[in-house]
């Protein structure tokens, strides 16, 4: 009988994480952040599972509370792809042309970014003030809507942050 070997692995497989670029805010942050968020959606979803399983029923406000950390995941995966440097572009125009060619659309697209997510901030807190204002609350369990809503500034003022130290690393650079 010949038993076969398996193939060899590297003997060090290279952390991701090992690979960022150096912030003043540790990009732990947003890490540990994706990964309470998806531990939280688990459980609910499981939880809510079981208990239709069991019951023949379901509790209602999973469906709110998923979709809400969806939303915040989305949000922290945003900051964490600004920070890293790993958001969408065409790289045809971003890694073409000289070096200062592509230094200067970098700081353009970090800027933009930063502009947006500011803006994002400063309408959404609107949003916030007038749902604390007139005493709105979420359609399925009828608890307050700024809970939800205070998330988008916080984490767009978050991520407008990501893409100002984005342009600055940026500018740094020789």
């Amino acid at each position: 009988m010949h038993i076969h070997e398996p193939h060899h692995l590297p003997a060090e497989v290279p952390d991701p994480a090992a690979q960022d670029e150096v912030t003043v805010i540790p990009l732990k942050i947003e890490d540990w952040l994706t990964v309470i968020v998806m531990a939280l959606l688990a459980l609910i979803t499981f939880a809510n599972v079981l208990v239709r399983y069991f019951t023949s029923q379901s509790f209602a406000w999973t469906e709110e509370f998923s979709v809400f950390l969806m939303i915040v995941l989305a949000l922290v995966a945003g900051s964490a792809s600004v920070a890293r440097n790993r958001q969408i572009r065409i790289e045809f125009f971003a890694d073409s042309g000289s070096a200062a060619r592509q230094r200067a659309l970098a700081r353009f697209g970090a800027l933009m970014m930063f502009l947006l997510f500011a803006l994002i901030a400063v309408l959404s807190t609107r949003v916030v003030y007038d749902d604390i204002r007139f005493g709105e609350t979420s359609p399925g369990i009828g608890v307050p809507q700024w809970w939800y809503t205070i998330w988008l500034p916080v984490m767009s003022v978050a991520i407008s942050g990501r893409a100002l130290g984005l342009f600055i690393r940026r500018g740094r650079r020789a």
